[in-house]
């Protein structure tokens, strides 16, 4: 996932997944076996093909992700181990890259050529990739490989589940999280994270200090609005999508996007910041709370920062939600061939139960067995995990990545004080019917 994880351009709300990207970190290029020239097509093996450099009887498998980023290496050490653990199957382990990641899938699915046997696919496009017919059911495989339903969270199983089919195994779930500087937080005299509007209110004002050029919290115009808006939405009591229509502009939401842009008019945020200038200043110790992915946790160590983990606050007068998205294991439509279903099954039965390393990277795992581990307790980002049974993904909406598009820009313009909010949402809504050809 990502620093510019876009999620399903709402990134889908979400696109974006991802949204959601994102998580699905974004730039670099992708190492290990199978990632070639940085990420392009060029797999160490031929799909559905024995042999290859390893035993007679090896079975290998092509799996295509779009870790691009930092969280490649982490996906990267857990295929080398299970390819270590055994000799029947080898896993060929490619990264695209996370911007044309589905481009490029769109193409090997669509086309003759070499196409992967296993891939990562963003919880919330898989609606629009079955409406293709090109995804398979996972029930027979799951069933063969001894993979439970009942052993993974609820939401992106229930959400991937599509006429009574399942279609997607998850490997995580990545919500909306708080990272805060714990240093400016002893400072300012605050014991703990804020969990609610009042408690982010204060903590937010003993933050700031425009002396020191501290910001008790810098307000991003664009990257990860995709997650932030509509987190706020819904606890705010408003939604997305009504059933038959977009329901981005209701008073509920032109309620947080105004309280979003008062944090520029009281000073507790600057204005006009670029993209990716609210974690700038987080990695300077100059923004104490940044609202962003669990994809950010190796960037933040690697700076050395001394930060905490939180789940999403409260700030909306409802009720307590979260934006999330979700990594999945789907097969295409046109893998029939049983040494391989099986191939890939016995793969994702090892990932269930041996994916501390994805863990790593700073996700929180959808994998019940792992995140009742003690490894995965052990870990800060396993705070996560609390936030889970309140996760919502994006609104489950064919090409909801097109049709939420021009939220982003509309809402830019409106936290940057150039459009009242009340009319920078009314003219999404309207773009985005034009776009549903309502």
């Amino acid at each position: 996932m990502k620093t510019k994880r876009r999620w399903l351009s709402l990134v889908s709300l979400v696109t974006s997944v991802a949204i959601i990207g994102a998580a699905c970190s974004g730039g670099g290029s992708g190492g290990g076996s199978g990632s070639g020239d940085g990420g392009g097509n060029a797999g160490t093996g031929a799909s559905n093909s024995g042999g290859g450099g390893g035993a007679a009887s090896t079975k290998e498998i092509l799996f295509w992700t779009p870790f691009s980023g930092a969280d490649g290496a982490f996906m990267q050490d857990m295929v080398d181990k299970y390819n270590a653990s055994q000799d029947a199957v080898k896993v060929n382990f490619v990264i695209q890259p996370s911007g044309e990641y589905y481009k490029q899938l769109d193409v090997a699915l669509s086309t003759t050529g070499e196409r992967p046997d296993l891939m990562i696919m963003h919880v919330d496009q898989i609606p629009t990739y079955v409406s293709k017919g090109q995804l398979a059911p996972m029930e027979s495989l799951a069933q063969a490989a001894g993979i439970k339903k009942e052993d993974y969270v609820e939401a992106p199983v229930e959400y991937s589940t599509i006429d009574g089919k399942w279609y997607g195994i998850p490997l995580d779930i990545h919500p909306l999280v708080m990272y805060y500087n714990k240093d400016l937080f002893e400072k300012a005299g605050i014991a703990a994270p804020p969990s609610n509007m009042a408690e982010f209110e204060d903590a937010i004002q003993k933050l700031t200090d425009p002396g020191a050029g501290v910001y008790g919290y810098v307000l991003p115009t664009l990257w990860p609005q995709q997650f932030i808006f509509p987190t706020l939405v819904w606890q705010n009591g408003g939604d997305l999508w009504n059933g038959s229509d977009v329901a981005y502009n209701s008073p509920e939401a032109v309620e947080m996007v105004k309280w979003m842009r008062s944090l520029v008019e009281r000073g507790i945020s600057p204005g006009n910041v670029q993209q990716d200038g609210e974690n700038t200043l987080f990695l300077q110790g100059k923004n104490a709370i940044q609202f962003n992915g669990p994809w950010m946790k190796g960037q933040f160590d690697e700076a050395g920062i001394n930060y905490g983990i939180a789940p999403m606050p409260q700030l909306g007068k409802a009720k307590q939600a979260v934006f999330a998205g979700s990594h999945n294991f789907v097969i295409p439509a046109t893998l029939t061939d049983q040494a391989t279903l099986d191939a890939v099954g016995d793969f994702l039965k090892y990932v269930a139960s041996n994916s501390i390393d994805w863990a790593k990277s700073g996700q929180a795992l959808a994998s019940k067995p792992m995140l009742e581990s003690a490894e995965f307790k052990a870990l800060p980002n396993s705070a996560i995990a609390d936030s889970f049974s309140y996760v919502q993904f994006a609104p489950n909406v064919l090409n909801w990545p097109t049709i939420a598009e021009p939220i982003w820009g509309e809402l830019s313009s409106a936290l940057l004080g150039e459009k009242d909010p009340q009319q920078a949402l009314d003219d999404a809504a309207a773009k985005s019917r034009q776009a549903m050809n309502k």
